[in-house]
């Protein structure tokens, strides 16, 4: 019995040992090479799956139910939601709160100088559907997975990047401006018609945008901004065109605000716009210019900011509560372009302002500001008075201003970016 014993232990000896020298069990050791860690590769599909759970947490956040859905030529979906459903309803001072109607605007806004050669229709890619969304509803951009898989940050999706030490010139923070701003005074709002384009954004990552800001408190921590306008933002939109925005916050980019609805914060009351969809037509180089006219003023009444697209189209407010200082007014308006220069491959970027050209071309080549106006005390919309001009990169992005009969106060701005004069 002992030698039958024997006999079936050696051979079972002898395959334990094969199988631990095998390349089976050798393979499953942890590597030293380079993405060959065993446990890192046991671990990511688990950060996979953590972060596709917070994915779709997101887009339920802000993807609301839709009465009906319009797929547009350019790829987007416009979902036209019930006005109480939109995000900005999330905020719990808003739940339950009917949509207010539009206050009484400044006066003389109605007044505009402009010319033949300037078409101011408002359009937007999505209504070359020829539908529309049902009353009570408001057209919201749809979020899809592939915006949020762009997103260098889920937790900061739809805002700004963070701007340490903001300072209204930005020559150290990777934002670069050409603007003409004024502030020597209280202001309850502003007006300015700016023409469109579709500059090239040479990184992913960067933006060129148009805009009007206004401004309250210092350039550190406690910054209030509302800000409107054009921009084009690859990765927040997947693609080159021009596109409606707006955007806020209180504290300086950090924490606070958001592009268009991607957060409780502006409330739409129109169902004719949609906010982050795509402007259409662009001007042309050396043809047709195509502008559009952007009002935001603050409600005598209520203290809320509201904003005005074209020609008497009310898009929406932003409530005073969102906000410390400009609760109260502003103490600064800019007009103008805005590019993020992440100097890929160590020089300036090539992302351009604009048309992409010098402000000297000027008109019919050259992007501008016209019939810059600001609100009084009173709720008067009045000449932007002592209007001063900044570039901070100059040989990048310039500017060039005046004032006529015409445009009132205007301005031509924007460049190429990297150029002989521009490294």
């Amino acid at each position: 019995m002992a030698s039958d014993s024997s006999f079936y232990f050696v051979p079972l000896l002898l395959l334990l040992m094969l199988l631990l020298v095998s390349p089976t069990a050798t393979a499953a050791q942890p590597s030293s090479e380079p993405g060959g860690n065993a446990t890192a590769a046991r671990l990511r599909p688990g950060k996979e799956l953590l972060r596709h759970k917070r994915i779709r947490a997101l887009l339920t956040k802000l993807n609301k139910p839709a009465l009906k859905t319009i797929q547009s030529p350019d790829g987007d979906i416009i979902d036209c939601v019930p006005s109480h459903l939109q995000p900005a309803f999330d905020h719990p001072k808003l739940r339950g709160q009917k949509i207010l109607d539009p206050p009484e605007r400044p006066k003389n806004c109605n007044f505009t100088l402009g010319g033949s050669r300037v078409s101011e229709v408002v359009v937007q890619a999505w209504h070359a559907t020829g539908e529309a969304c049902p009353e009570g509803t408001v057209p919201i951009r749809r979020t899809t997975e592939k915006d949020l898989l762009r997103a260098s940050s889920l937790r900061r999706y739809g805002r700004k990047p963070v701007r340490r030490g903001v300072r209204r010139d930005s020559t150290s923070s990777g934002h670069e401006h050409a603007v003409g701003y004024v502030n020597s005074e209280h202001y309850y709002g502003a007006k300015a018609s700016v023409n469109v384009w579709s500059p090239r954004v040479g990184d992913p990552s960067e933006f060129s945008l148009s805009q009007i800001w206004v401004i309250s408190g210092s350039f550190g921590n406690d910054l209030n901004t509302i800000e409107a306008g054009w921009q084009v933002s690859p990765e927040l939109y997947g693609d080159s065109n021009p596109r409606f925005f707006t955007y806020w916050t209180t504290d300086a980019y950090q924490e606070t605000g958001c592009y268009n609805h991607n957060c409780r914060g502006f409330v739409q009351t129109t169902n004719k716009i949609a906010v982050g969809a795509a402007i259409t037509p662009e001007s042309v180089y050396n043809g047709r210019q195509f502008d559009i006219t952007l009002m935001i003023w603050k409600d005598p009444k209520h203290g809320h900011w509201w904003l005005e697209l074209g020609p008497g189209l009310v898009v929406g407010y932003w409530p005073s509560y969102l906000f410390s200082h400009l609760a109260r007014h502003a103490n600064m308006v800019q007009f103008g372009g805005e590019v993020v220069n992440t100097r890929p491959s160590g020089s300036h970027t090539a992302t351009q302002m604009g048309s992409g050209h010098f402000p000297r071309e000027g008109f019919d080549r050259a992007a501008y500001f016209r019939n810059l106006q600001v609100v009084d005390w009173d709720n008067n919309l009045i000449p932007a008075a002592n209007l001063k001009l900044l570039a901070d990169h100059p040989g990048c992005y310039d500017i060039q201003g005046g004032s006529n009969s015409y445009w009132g106060s205007y301005f031509y701005y924007g460049g190429p970016g990297r150029n002989v004069k521009c490294p």
